[in-house]
């Protein structure tokens, strides 16, 4: 689960839909990690009687890709087949699915035999004409942005937690270096059977629990996208910065895939050594491009462009790393509000090949 890449894999999944009034984009990308284990699902309009909700998911794996991968596939149905869902008891719905996929996943003959010994977090989102209904186990985390700020969003589950502490210890479990055992970074997951074999204690009373907490919000006209991610992104950006960046680039662009791709390189550029997933939700009222908006962008790459000839016209031996370094130096105005200097690196990437062709390839060594 600790290994890293020499060079980070930017190479980025992407995919897009629309419907019931919402518009989504998906981003993921390995980065650093030798191995991509992130999954996510994601659907605007359920079909038959469910054609008016729709369903987003994102799982962060860990120690192998078998459950997050499963969990991508089979979590909506498991929990849209609940009695209680059917009934309308939504979140009773999704509690019920959660338990039963974790308990239907033992009878895999990988992880019933212990060969795989994978898990995964899990984020997800039913959005309806009325509510959104988040719920969330492990530290993927669902952001809800309106008016530019954050209103709402989940808590990571993480051992070091009182409560989580606690049921740890009850287990006959222990956190130490703010890990279970030792060992997992997380105190709630799918999967990650190891953790969940004490006799006598319920599914939910287990060293890792698979119990999702969930949230019910009224939607509200003044939403304006919800974001569904990974530690990936978290790690190294506040719900405020990535509310504020989000926004920020939504009025510039109406791509929401170009949106998502951007925070996940602003997030290796910032220092992310993670694999990095973010489903991005735009609601009827989200930002959209102004001209405004789109000419200070235009303005801030023209002072960009001025200021990276200055440095490198001034430097005795050109190193795009030290640029970089210069230009974290400098009062820049104007930069996207959430990302900073961090958020331009493709820019600045493309404008030193321009004037330095020759060393292109150290910016893909240089960058971070």
């Amino acid at each position: 689960m600790g290994a890293f890449l020499e060079k980070p894999m930017t190479e980025k999944y992407n995919e897009h839909g629309e419907g019931n009034g919402l518009r989504y984009a998906v981003g993921s990308m390995q980065g650093w990690r030798c191995e991509m284990e992130d999954a996510h699902n994601a659907k605007a309009g359920l079909g038959g009687s469910l054609n008016e909700w729709n369903y987003f998911a994102v799982f962060d794996g860990h120690a192998g890709v078998k459950v997050s991968e499963h969990c991508a596939t089979h979590l909506l149905e498991c929990i849209t087949q609940t009695e209680e869902f059917r009934n309308d008891d939504v979140v009773k719905g999704i509690h019920s699915g959660f338990l039963r996929l974790d308990e239907k996943m033992r009878n895999i003959p990988e992880l019933a035999s212990g060969a795989d010994k994978s898990g995964t977090t899990a984020v997800c989102a039913f959005i309806s004409e009325k509510y959104i209904y988040i719920a969330n186990c492990g530290d993927s985390r669902a952001v809800l942005c309106r008016n530019t700020n954050p209103i709402f969003s989940t808590q990571d589950h993480k051992p070091g937690l009182p409560s989580e502490k606690e049921r740890i210890q009850n287990a006959g479990g222990s956190v130490m270096i703010q890990r279970v055992n030792g060992s997992l970074a997380v105190s709630r997951a799918l999967g990650d059977y190891d953790y969940k074999n004490v006799k006598d204690l319920g599914q939910c009373e287990q060293l890792v629990s698979p119990e999702p907490e969930i949230f019910c919000q009224d939607r509200d006209p003044a939403d304006e996208f919800l974001i569904l991610a990974c530690d990936g992104i978290w790690d190294v950006m506040t719900n405020d910065d990535v509310c504020k960046y989000v926004h920020n680039r939504l009025q510039i662009t109406d791509n929401i895939e170009s949106v998502a791709n951007q925070v996940m390189d602003t997030c290796l550029q910032k220092g992310s050594r993670d694999n990095m997933s973010i489903i991005i939700i735009v609601f009827p009222g989200g930002p959209k491009p102004t001209p405004d908006t789109i000419k200070a962008e235009e303005k801030l790459e023209t002072t960009l462009r001025k200021k990276i000839e200055e440095i490198l016209d001034d430097m005795s031996e050109v190193e795009y790393r030290t640029l970089l370094k210069r230009l974290k130096e400098e009062n820049i105005p104007g930069l996207p509000p959430g990302g900073g200097i961090d958020s331009k690196c493709t820019f600045i990437s493309k404008v030193f090949k321009e004037i330095h062709p020759i060393l292109a390839d150290t910016c893909e060594t240089g960058n971070y």
